[in-house]
């Protein structure tokens, strides 16, 4: 049954043997976030699967043919759309199974969204794949495995080089209670509660003592959330942005939890948050964990949420992670973002203000790219060195499992016709510019996500192993594939970030260009058009520069003379084409005079290079 009470945690003991310790730069490192349940289940074709299958069993990788093949009538149609609603079977072992993959594509970092057993009750808890609507804070969902396969899975993880940062959720439960008035919605006053949800047996009292009857799937878990003051009562949130009601409020039917109160230089946790707090301590004592994403920022007081840094970050200093990693999901305009990293004391964002559309509007030629860059020139809103300072507090990624900008129209990138084709583009945008890059999982098999409407999420959360749900509107088919273009070339991208520490943690500008070498400016829309350009930027760290290049035109190829910096080269020097994504050769471009000094690049239809010095030459 494994231990039920945060008072049973033995911190010390759960730490046994040696941590491992944290990197040495997260700025270094390229995160690659999956939904577990979306993910893998360790029986695909071409992979290690456990030794007791049988071939009829193994899942065959997908092929253009099979797109589609699960909605041929409306009835199997109807049935692929209904089982993206639930579970459809990724595990904790489907992950490790892919860890090859995942080493191989280059990233050194895995989110991995909640893991924790989520709430069964009558309302729809098959909806809860997702993980953030946990019931038990101790306990490792059955859907995903046990603790032991995350112990497995994080320590295999280590041994591939990959880092193992897990979602967490400490603003709420989930709908582990009813209230007696059928879905309320806050007015500010505490709202009578019916009794606890117990599994499929129904309402049991709002008591400690029934609580702690309803084990295992029913009420709340630790019993230290027994007490019905753990919980706000307020009802729904209506309006997102007024406060109190994004604090007090209920995240649709999760419910809300209160942490405490008081200014944050004072602030006072409640015995909830006490729990909370040292339950994941746990978690990261006996599975080795190197970060945390922490959910619905917003949503927690910004006491609550320095206590739980303050906590986190000292007891993972005590067991040897000196910079265990919070990444805040903190929603609303970058100001918000920045004033409540530095108030908390969380090491990163995800995405400041809409660095995700503008990342996707500039690889599609929507806008002008210096929109895109200049989100990362805030030294005025910062008051400190804009390029140093957003190189490590900023996570950046191209797709989600949100997508929260697009409204009722929600889709990957890929969605749109000329999104594969300009993938690998957009893709190199966002692991060759400053942030932490982020890889949502199947982006890089160009997965479209495509859906729409009033349940748009689920389209953008495909089982990448099949199943009944599987990608590009299919069934049965698994779409871990190498030889996929994309990923083969992101590979090369990555692998090229990993020698290159000027494209990890170098300052960053958006360069002018010329199509005749005499005339430069930035890439610009005219007259509504797209912008079908070369959009290139430079790479800095100390002495050595290296020239980043995509091409927004999906259908033809590009060149252009780009603006090099030039107390950095001189006259006559040439640059290397360090990688280049047609695998085409590409001659040393010399050093020449405009615009200052500039170098000619040549590029493929919606195609990436990378230019630097030469070995051994000046600024190497």
């Amino acid at each position: 049954m494994g231990v039920r009470s945060v008072s049973e945690l033995d911190l010390a003991g759960a730490c046994s043997g040696t941590t491992t310790p944290s990197p040495a730069a997260w700025e270094d490192e390229v995160l690659y976030f999956l939904l577990l349940d979306r993910f893998a289940r360790g029986v695909e074709e071409g992979y290690p699967t456990p030794p007791d299958l049988t071939p009829g069993e193994l899942i065959p990788r997908f092929v253009a043919a099979d797109a589609g093949n699960a909605v041929t009538d409306e009835e199997s149609a109807a049935r692929w759309r209904e089982a993206g609603r639930g579970w459809v079977g990724g595990t904790l072992a489907g992950v490790r199974s892919k860890l090859g993959y995942l080493s191989r594509l280059g990233v050194t970092a895995l989110w991995i969204s909640p893991v924790l057993k989520q709430a069964r009750t009558p309302q729809g808890w098959a909806a809860n794949y997702h993980g953030y609507a946990t019931q038990d804070f101790l306990s490792v969902d059955e859907h995903f495995g046990t603790a032991e396969d995350l112990r497995t899975l994080v320590r295999e993880a280590h041994e591939h080089g990959l880092r193992v940062i897990l979602d967490v959720v400490l603003n709420h439960a989930g709908d582990v209670f009813a209230y007696e008035e059928p879905s309320p919605r806050w007015d500010g006053s505490p709202r009578a509660v019916a009794g606890w949800l117990d599994g499929d047996r129904g309402l049991v009292p709002f008591t400690p003592e029934a609580a702690a009857a309803a084990w295992p799937d029913g009420a709340v878990f630790p019993p230290e959330l027994h007490p019905p003051h753990t919980f706000t009562r307020r009802g729904a949130i209506s309006d997102w942005d007024n406060h109190p009601e994004y604090l007090e409020g209920d995240f649709c039917a999760l419910k809300d939890i209160d942490h405490g109160s008081g200014p944050v230089d004072a602030f006072r946790p409640s015995a909830a948050l006490e729990a909370l707090i040292r339950a994941y301590c746990w978690w990261i004592a006996t599975a080795d964990l190197d970060g945390f994403r922490v959910d619905t920022v917003k949503h927690m007081d910004p006491g609550a949420v320095r206590h739980l840094a303050t906590v986190v970050h000292e007891f993972a200093q005590s067991i040897g992670k000196d910079r265990f990693y919070l990444i805040g999901e903190i929603t609303g305009p970058r100001e918000h973002a920045v004033h409540t990293m530095e108030l908390t004391g969380l090491d990163a964002a995800l995405g400041l203000a809409d660095v995700q559309y503008q990342l996707e509007a500039a690889a599609k030629g929507w806008t002008d790219p210096a929109r895109y860059f200049e989100l990362f020139r805030n030294s005025a809103l910062l008051g400190k060195d804009s390029h140093t300072w957003l190189r490590h507090t900023v996570v950046t990624t191209l797709n989600d499992h949100d997508m929260v900008r697009q409204g009722g129209d929600k889709a990957r990138f890929c969605a749109d016709p000329e999104g594969p084709a300009l993938a690998l583009a957009a893709l190199t945008l966002n692991v060759l510019t400053l942030g932490i890059p982020c890889i949502y999982y199947g982006s890089e098999q160009c997965l479209d996500g495509r859906g729409g409407g009033a349940e748009a999420d689920r389209y953008l959360r495909e089982a990448m192993f099949g199943g009944e749900y599987g990608p590009f509107r299919s069934r049965g088919r698994h779409v871990f594939d190498e030889q996929h273009p994309v990923y083969r070339e992101l590979a090369k991208v990555l692998a090229l970030r990993g020698r290159e520490r000027a494209l990890r943690r170098g300052r960053q500008y958006l360069r002018e260009i010329s199509g005749d070498g005499r005339d430069f400016g930035f890439p610009t829309a005219l007259g509504g058009d797209r912008v079908l350009s070369v959009v290139a930027w430079s790479r800095i760290l100390a002495d050595r520069e290296l020239i980043c290049a995509v091409n927004t035109d999906p259908a033809g190829s590009r060149a252009a003379w780009v603006t090099v910096d030039a107390g950095l080269h001189r006259l006559g020097d040439t640059l290397e084409c360090l990688y280049r994504s047609d695998g085409g050769t590409s001659p040393s471009p010399p050093v020449v005079e405009g615009n200052g000094k500039a170098v000619r690049v040549e590029l493929p239809p919606g195609g990436v290079a990378v230019y630097g010095p030469h070995s051994g030459a000046p600024g190497r």
